[in-house]
């Protein structure tokens, strides 16, 4: 008993420093959205070993397996409504602490590569999302997918062979359905295995969690104060998981019909943003020069001098806070009113290629103007410090991508028309 106690001890302290500054145990300092995105990872982990032995991965036969499991297996029902809701928990808490690590400075020198290997664990999150999103072989998923790999097809030079890729053929149908069972089920959690370790040991060299203040202070050992934290919050988020698998059950529509296409067809929630930026940009812009300006800015962001916040300290300072808070209003104001206008007085069809110029580059060139003029008055107009500054423009960008989700999900109805949600039937199982 003895020694695999300790054994259990030697693993936490593997993973953990042996002790930790009193100051970093503070929930407030990360509300434990690391621990949360760990054990969600851990209760998809187990739910999917058991939805393995019964689900079958052939177009002929996915469907009926999903049916066996809901109507025949013992607490079938509730296992899948587990991994659903952990799936699309975890993408909302890898969401939230990418946002936390940046607005308490926590990329600053020393934490740079472990910056982007959280941006790497990011996407494979969303890759295992999408992945999975398939396997039901319903409607929704059929046509979700065909929606999200339609759009490989607008990457210049090579989005045909991407989109060939990805799904086995020009098509969904078998191929497609092996490949992303096989990324689902082994390449993309031993990517996302792999990364988290790594992850986890270069969060450990650093010290643990970032912390305001001087370096001295009392330091407390991980075990029992550190593990307690994460014990409470790990089981807590278990619960909430648990409730919600008792309340709402994971969505299964018909069976995948290629004849038949959903109207309104939608993308997963987590790419209606892209979804609808298509409906406003020239595709080439909206799939592709887009997503690589905006994941190449994060990438970039911790490089740029001066542009971490001080360590520990949510915005760097209360005026931080308020612009934080401003930017994220105005982004909010900004991208629905663009919206609205795109919607009621659409640029009118010019010639050939000139979506280029009216749907691509003007917009494009518009938006960075934007961020510029808005940096610009931060820091030079409000004498804002230039973390400060860095922290209030993603927040901008980051009110432009919940708008453009939130109206993705709730307010696009039929021919992707803007609606009033659920009125007329505009909102969209994720």
């Amino acid at each position: 008993m003895a020694s695999s106690r300790k054994s259990v001890t030697d693993l936490i302290l593997h993973l953990h420093p042996p002790s930790v500054p009193a100051a970093t145990l503070r929930f407030r300092l990360s509300f434990g959205l690391g621990g949360m995105a760990v054990t969600l990872a851990g209760l998809l982990f187990v739910t999917g070993l058991l939805l393995l032995l019964a689900y079958r991965p052939e177009t002929d036969a996915a469907y009926g397996s999903i049916l066996v499991i809901t109507r025949e297996v013992p607490f079938g029902p509730f296992v899948r409504n587990i991994h659903h809701a952990s799936a699309n928990l975890l993408v909302a808490v890898a969401l939230l602490h990418l946002f936390r690590v940046a607005a308490t400075g926590a990329f600053g020198p020393g934490r740079r590569l472990n910056w982007i290997i959280g941006l790497a664990l990011l996407a494979l999150v969303l890759a295992a999302n999408f992945t999975g999103y398939l396997l039901p072989w319903d409607q929704l998923a059929y046509w979700a997918v065909t929606i999200c790999t339609s759009m490989l097809s607008y990457v210049p030079l090579g989005g045909q062979w991407l989109l060939e890729l990805f799904r086995g053929g020009t098509d969904i149908g078998q191929p497609t359905l092996a490949n992303f069972f096989v990324l689902h089920v082994a390449a993309v959690p031993g990517l996302l295995i792999a990364f988290s370790f790594w992850h986890f040991w270069l969060v450990r060299r650093a010290g643990g969690l970032v912390r305001s203040g001087e370096e001295g202070g009392p330091r407390l050992p991980t075990v029992p104060h550190l593990l307690a934290r994460e014990a409470a919050v790990g089981l807590s988020l278990i619960a909430f998981v648990l409730l919600v698998a008792m309340v709402w059950d994971a969505p299964l529509l018909a069976q995948a019909n290629p004849a038949l296409s959903p109207n309104p067809a939608k993308a997963p929630w987590y790419f209606q943003g892209f979804q609808e930026l298509l409906l406003h940009l020239d595709p080439v812009f909206a799939v592709c020069i887009w997503p690589l300006l905006g994941a190449a800015a994060l990438l970039a962001v911790p490089f740029w001098p001066g542009s971490a916040l001080p360590p520990g300290d949510w915005f760097g300072s209360p005026r931080g806070r308020r612009l934080a808070a401003g930017m994220f209003a105005a982004g909010l104001l900004l991208t629905t009113g663009v919206i609205l206008l795109d919607n009621f007085l659409p640029v009118a069809a010019g010639p050939s290629g000139s979506a280029w110029i009216t749907r691509g580059l003007l917009p494009t060139f518009l938006v960075l103007a934007v961020f510029a003029g808005a940096y610009r008055l931060l820091v030079k107009t409000w004498g804002a410090p230039r973390a400060e500054a860095v922290m209030a423009c993603l927040c901008l960008a980051l009110a432009g991508l919940v708008v453009c989700t939130v109206v993705g999900v709730w307010f696009r109805g039929p021919e992707m028309r803007l609606v009033w949600p659920l009125a007329q039937g505009g909102a969209s199982t994720p």
